[in-house]
């Protein structure tokens, strides 16, 4: 008898096993078309993960997955460099299907706040900006307990060319209330609430601090210069990397019309410090190990990866570009 209640308790396990992700996981199952090998690198803004990841394709088919004991995100960046957030939670996996050459198409599906992620793309796909900003905010109004909800409001009202950190303090508030112990809504809005701060009728608050190599660096010497780039970059991140790349190539056409000041998120100063010889950067970089909650990316409200801040003689005038805004932007101002 004991023997016979052994053999149906081992059933069970193995049966329960079998049906899905344990309580303490969260697994990804994905199908693509038109890709049979390959990999994408899969990071999280808010500590879901530790640096970067990376997600191998064999197949048109790949798995990923992680301890997972609170809900957070995941940004999957593919080789186009293009970005799909997953919402983790424990306890649950999802599918991703879609055809690699038409990747804003992908469904996930699996959890609520993923299909609903995937209904919101669905619904921007041949939409213009301003209605995508419009989309975004019905869908914060719309489902304020939603995971998707930080996340639309950092990609359309934050981490845009032209944020709107009124509205994104405004919606960011609303979720607070829903989501109180949501840690990476909980950073966007501390981040919204000093970006009202950051900013003294255009010019760029006063901040001190010393770079990598011991040297005080500060808003002031900014303002002074004919034009500025404040950037954050990680070894881990290949877009932020670029924008390196290209302020490099800026500041040697530039003639001495271009300061730069580098914020680096990594967790390893060293790592950072490896970074710059291999990409010869001897310009000012700030790295404390201690990412986002760092205190220079603190006081400047900047809560993301890749971001930057334009200056031209200390007024503010662009921020979170791209590497390709920052390039068109920087030849336009230094002709």
């Amino acid at each position: 008898m004991k023997q016979l209640s052994f053999s149906l308790l081992l059933l069970l396990t193995l049966i329960l096993v079998s049906c899905g992700t344990d309580s303490h996981h969260f697994e990804i199952d994905g199908r693509l078309i038109n890709l049979n090998q390959g990999e994408f690198y899969v990071y999280s803004p808010d500590g879901g993960i530790q640096g970067l990841d990376t997600i191998k394709v064999d197949g048109g088919r790949f798995t990923y997955d992680i301890p997972c004991e609170q809900p957070c995100v995941l940004i999957i960046v593919f080789p186009n460099f293009s970005r799909q957030p997953v919402f983790a939670a424990p306890g649950h996996s999802v599918d991703i299907k879609g055809d690699a050459s038409h990747l804003k198409e992908l469904e996930v599906k699996g959890t609520d706040d993923n299909e609903l992620m995937t209904g919101f793309r669905k619904q921007i796909a041949n939409a213009s900006p301003p209605e995508m900003r419009k989309y975004a905010e019905d869908f914060v109004k719309d489902h304020p307990e939603s995971a998707v909800a930080p996340y639309l409001v950092n990609q359309y009202f934050m981490e845009t060319v032209q944020p709107d950190y009124v509205k994104a303090l405004s919606l960011l508030t609303l979720l607070s209330k829903e989501q109180p112990k949501n840690g990476y809504l909980n950073r966007l809005l501390a981040g919204a609430r000093q970006m009202k701060d950051v900013t003294m009728k255009g010019k760029l608050k006063d901040f001190y601090a010393t770079d990598m190599n011991g040297r005080p660096v500060s808003a002031a010497n900014l303002r002074a210069s004919e034009l500025a780039v404040i950037n954050v970059w990680a070894s881990w991140n290949y877009e932020s990397m670029d924008i390196q790349r290209q302020l490099k190539q800026a500041r040697g056409k530039a003639s001495g019309r271009l300061q730069l000041l580098s914020i680096n998120v990594d967790a390893s100063v060293r790592q950072c410090r490896d970074a710059q010889k291999n990409d010869s950067i001897n310009w000012s970089t700030v790295c404390d190990g201690q990412m986002f909650d760092g205190r220079l990316v603190r006081q400047l409200g900047l809560t993301t990866i890749p971001d930057n801040i334009i200056l031209r003689r200390g007024e503010i005038i662009g921020r979170g570009l791209s590497p390709q805004q920052i390039r068109e932007k920087l030849d336009e101002l230094l002709k």
